[in-house]
């Protein structure tokens, strides 16, 4: 029998010997072990922030062929080759070592051919650079009944099972059809189910990876990655929320934002050239009856796409009174701006980042250069906390121009002479590194200054929305997928992305409304807004040179229908923010896939056409041309049409009209949810009065209210509410009471209203 490793313990680290190798297991928590081996690279995580590890009782047994050391939650064994295996607490397998070589499925290819193959331009799979003396893999079994999901935003559908994919932030304007294997974000953790026994794993390691799910063979999956140290967390808990729950303790959860982001936004390159265009928008959407909550300036707003500039004569001189004259009628503005700055002596920008040498580097020790938007342009050192402040510090010249949200482009980073080559020196943590290493981490490092800027700036919860990103990002910014394209493929993919980033920790998330790219039509602009009308971000954005889609570009009845499901989201926005609340505790996605609340049910785990809302509402969107009718599977419980009220069994499947105007929704019986007043848009001025609908004739609900704007809430300024309804009797309670409470609350009991009122006195609803 082969000799088994010695080891040592210190604190909550066991660390593993034998001639070969030295592995760590450090408990981080109960449910969270980290497995690791020290290759020679430096640096701490960008995706960790802090001291994660609690206190935690664990043990280390020695049996004749491989060590075990257990918590209350997980026991991994460790055996004389070094094999890592995890297991639940009641023995049930969830990540285990391939016992194997790898063995790429035969594809009637030899070796000779195979070079030619990839000359002309293919893949092919099994390929990997492992001559490289850096490379490394880590392979795992795969079960036959095997679900993975996660990975934030990649193509593909929900569960990821049979797909390979690259982390390598990357912008590729092409359609992103499923083949793709890396778009703009890195988020390198999978969410899996093992016989129905959930786990994660987290690769936290910013070289460029690669994932296989078993594309390669059917029999176990695998991480590698050109560089960087073996950095792993196996992950565990009782459901997949817990896994989720989990996951975001150790990477961070997004925080509460301000109530008005969760507003309808429009945008189009191109309204930003004047103030005229601008104006002209927002002239629109009032004179359609469009509630709305922003605009966004892209790149044309910018002297010759200059950041932190203003084009002034394209704003009659004075872009500062517009703006703030806008913000008075309840309209905000985002603007973008992106990494690259001019290289343009006399430049403010350029010359203070030549002056304190925070430009990113050639071997040779010069500014390297290349070109974007505005021609030559040189390239902040993110990874330098310096170079961090003094970003954050100029993001300032916006939030005084009064510019209420700030959205970072181009920051995989993107360029357009090739792309940046490897060798060309970027800082981790203060210390030199390169673009090898720091590419993965740029877009995170960028929204973590642009976050701290306007935290310090303003003292309101920053809104940040960034392209590319790493694990954590959600700590600093929202996200969207994407230059996506006006193609029902797109439409489709809308679901299993925006739910997988968001087990991913990336709750507040959106795509591009009838897509950026390619020309919409009337139909397929109905059926994206109705079926993003619950995605977190909910932004209309179209490239230049593409046909407009605006929501009146094609008349009625395109204008009527979206303008209903506008309206519709307005109404369920205090229940957004309420999930939003609880998510900054616990994690959960506000849209969320059936799997996540129904993972005991095979049924659910590969539907990629229909998600849900919290833990109470199914959307089932249409998302083919010319349906009218489609199949909807209700998991267990009762459900309730939104619209005919009328009542389903569930674990079934119910096939359901749906003509143009109208999309497939059901709540869940025994629910309550808040119902927000008819609103053109979000005031900062708090609600006076809330509604609640009930569904069914019994249930409970916790509310949420603060003041939708800034940090006062975590001193304890907010309301929880807790709303009960049993047959007919209905009380309202505070759960928490430190913000001006709701004068009146009425709860709709079966088309019958019950008025509360507050009492001052006795701090009551009576």
């Amino acid at each position: 029998m082969p000799k088994l490793p010695t080891y040592q313990t210190d604190h909550q680290t066991i660390t593993f010997n034998n001639s070969n190798r030295q592995i760590q297991l450090t408990i981080i928590t109960p449910e969270i072990i980290r497995v690791s081996e020290n290759r020679g690279d430096h640096g701490a995580s960008y995706a960790i922030e802090g001291d994660k590890e609690t206190t935690t009782t664990y043990t280390v047994k020695q049996q004749p062929d491989h060590y075990e050391i257990t918590t209350a939650a997980l026991t991994i064994k460790v055996d004389a080759a070094m094999h890592i295996d995890a297991y639940d607490a009641h023995g049930n397998p969830l990540v285990t070592d391939y016992r194997g070589s790898r063995t790429p499925l035969d594809r009637g290819i030899d070796e000779e051919h195979k070079k030619f193959v990839q000359e002309e331009g293919h893949n092919v799979p099994g390929a990997d650079d492992q001559n490289n003396p850096d490379y490394f893999q880590v392979v795992k079994d795969l079960a036959p009944d095997e679900q993975i999901y996660g990975l934030g935003d990649k193509t593909g559908y929900l569960n990821k099972r049979g797909y390979e994919y690259d982390d390598w932030n990357t912008d590729n304007p092409a359609p992103h059809l499923e083949n793709f294997t890396r778009l703009y974000k890195s988020i390198p953790v999978m969410i899996g189910l093992k016989a129905g026994h959930p786990y994660g794993l987290f690769f936290d390691n910013p070289y460029r990876s690669h994932f296989d799910f078993g594309k390669e063979n059917p029999n176990y999956y695998f991480y590698s990655a050109e560089a960087g140290n073996l950095n792993y967390y196996l992950i565990g808990g009782k459901t997949l929320k817990d896994i989720v729950t989990n996951y975001t303790y150790l990477t961070g959860r997004t925080p509460l934002p301000q109530k008005w982001t969760l507003g309808y936004q429009q945008s189009r390159w191109g309204y930003s050239a004047s103030q005229k265009m601008v104006q002209d928008i927002v002239d629109s959407m009032h004179k359609y009856d469009l509630p709305f909550d922003v605009i966004h300036l892209d790149i044309d707003y910018m002297r010759g796409y200059r950041v932190f500039t203003w084009n002034d004569e394209a704003y009659q001189g004075n872009p500062k009174k517009f703006v703030t004259d806008l913000k008075a009628t309840g309209t905000k503005i985002v603007a973008i701006i992106d990494p690259g700055v001019k290289k343009d002596p006399g430049y403010n920008i350029y010359d203070q980042g030549i002056k304190n040498d925070y430009f990113v580097k050639d071997p040779a020790g010069n500014v390297y250069v290349n070109q974007v938007w505005p021609g030559n342009a040189v390239f902040p050192d993110f990874g330098r906390q310096a170079v961090q402040k003094w970003w954050g510090k100029n993001d300032q010249f916006l939030t005084d121009m009064g510019v209420a949200g700030i959205w970072h482009d181009m920051n995989a980073p993107a360029s357009f002479q090739g792309e940046i080559p490897q060798d060309i020196v970027f800082s981790d943590h203060d210390q030199p590194s390169t673009h090898k290493k720091m590419h993965n981490v740029y877009g995170h490092n960028m929204a973590k200054a642009t976050y701290d800027g306007v935290k310090r700036a303003t003292d309101r919860r920053p809104f940040v929305i960034t392209r590319a990103a790493y694990s954590g990002t959600q700590k600093y910014s929202t996200v969207w997928t994407g230059d996506n394209h006006s193609i029902w493929p797109h439409l489709q993919l809308l679901i299993p992305q925006l739910c997988n980033l968001g087990i991913s920790g990336f709750t507040f998330a959106g795509t591009d409304i009838a897509g950026f790219g390619s020309d919409a039509t009337p139909e397929l602009l109905t059926r994206w807004i109705e079926a993003a009308i619950f995605s977190p971000l909910l932004r209309n954005h179209s490239a230049m040179g593409t046909r407009a889609q605006e929501p009146w570009a094609f008349g009625e009845p395109t204008l009527s229908i979206y303008r209903k499901f506008l309206k519709l989201r307005y109404r369920f926005i205090p229940y957004l923010y309420d999930l939003f609340a609880k998510e900054s505790k616990n994690g959960l996605p506000l849209m969320r896939p059936l799997v996540l609340n129904y993972e005991d049910d095979p049924r659910v785990r590969n539907i990629n056409d229909q998600y849900m809302v919290g833990d109470a509402i199914l959307v089932a969107p249409i998302v083919q041309p010319s349906q009218t009718k489609r199949l909807v599977y209700l998991p267990a419980g009762k459900w309730i049409d939104f619209w005919n009220h009328r009542e389903y069994e569930g674990q079934q499947d119910i096939v359901v009209d749906a003509p143009l105007d109208k999309l497939p929704m059901f709540i869940k019986k025994g629910t309550i949810l808040p119902w927000g007043a008819e609103v053109d848009h979000i005031s900062e001025t708090p609600d006076p009065t809330m509604t609640f609908n009930v569904y069914g004739d019994s249930g409970s609900y916790h509310h949420y209210q603060d003041n939708g704007l800034d940090f006062k809430y975590q001193h304890g300024e907010f309301n929880d509410y807790l709303v009960n309804v049993d047959h007919g009797q209905v009380s309202v309670e505070f759960v928490h009471h430190g913000f001006q409470p709701y004068r009146k609350i009425t709860v709709n009991l079966n088309n019958q209203p019950v008025t509360l009122t507050y009492n001052s006195t006795t701090e009551h609803y009576e």
